[in-house]
């Protein structure tokens, strides 16, 4: 169990996923493996298809108000109380009076203890995990091999690299509470395996996290991974920032599982483009490099 938690840790096990999803998505985008409706037989026309669209802003201010009146009901000693328990039972490193960590929280839990503290507890004790940041490096080249695509895109990378003095800088971005990112993970790799210099955010940026990391690193384009429904407002809030920060010339895209009722509010909201599911990343890193370059070689664009 050791090994394996060390593995987890260490990013090693993660990092194997990717690989593995890397290497799928390449033999899907060169047409070895056959996806029927994606890369083989595809509609001409997508049925549209019903959504629950939520307001995200509504849920959070419902759910703050939730938690003030859950605050202002409980008895907050009794709270404190099994709190205290819980960290003092994590602060055992000999295991031998620990305690049932899980038999704690579910106490804490029935005084009324949000999720948050309780994780607050036992963060005092262990630390929070933060996820290795790495990416795998070319394994999605590779199953192209001499592909014209790939070559057509590379030599285009490198004209730009020629005119513009280093070659373009995409930054990979996780916004808000979206813990998915193996697909993002997926398109760093491929993109730099095409020849772009890339940068991975961390999972749970803040728009404005992103914009300042975005611009220290001097990127061409941000793009930006969304899978849980915040794109109407993570995508806008960026924007946004990259303006405050005086960062015009940063394009950002989108991919992800965006309805296609979206894309035009996301266009009129200064999204550059949009990359639903399906899309060969080839496909991707032409649109990106073309619209960069329009932001940096205007005369050549």
């Amino acid at each position: 169990m050791g090994g394996m938690t060390h593995a987890v840790d260490s990013g090693w096990a993660k990092l194997q996923i990717e690989k593995c999803a890397a290497e799928k998505q390449a033999r899907i985008d060169s047409n070895q493996d056959t996806i029927v409706g994606v890369n083989k037989y595809k509609l001409a026309k997508q049925d549209a298809i019903d959504f629950l669209d939520v307001d995200n802003h509504a849920v959070r201010e419902g759910q703050i108000a939730r938690l003030k009146n859950i605050r202002s009901t409980r008895d907050n000693a009794a709270v404190q109380a099994a709190l205290d328990a819980l960290t003092a039972a994590a602060k055992d490193a000999s295991g031998k009076n620990e305690g049932n960590l899980l038999d704690l929280a579910i106490k804490a839990t029935r005084a009324r203890a949000t999720v948050g503290e309780i994780s607050d507890a036992l963060e005092k004790v262990y630390g929070r995990h933060r996820a290795t940041n790495q990416t795998v490096s070319g394994v999605y080249g590779a199953a192209f091999g001499e592909d014209s695509t790939m070559t057509e895109i590379k030599t285009l990378v490198e004209e730009f690299a020629a005119a513009e003095g280093r070659r373009p800088r995409l930054m990979v971005a996780k916004l808000g509470q979206d813990g998915h990112d193996r697909g993002a993970k997926v398109v760093a790799t491929a993109f730099a395996d095409l020849g772009f210099d890339v940068d991975v955010g961390p999972l749970f940026q803040t728009p404005e996290e992103a914009a300042r990391q975005a611009i220290e690193n001097d990127v061409h384009a941000i793009g930006v991974s969304t899978l849980a429904a915040g794109h109407k407002t993570l995508v806008p809030q960026l924007v946004q920032a990259l303006k405050d920060q005086g960062a015009n010339d940063i394009v950002v895209f989108v991919g992800g599982v965006i309805p296609a009722q979206d894309y035009d509010f996301l266009f009129k909201a200064g999204a550059a483009g949009i990359f639903g599911p399906g899309t060969p990343i080839p496909q991707c890193a032409h649109e990106v490099l073309r619209a960069i370059r329009a932001a940096h070689l205007p005369a050549s664009a």
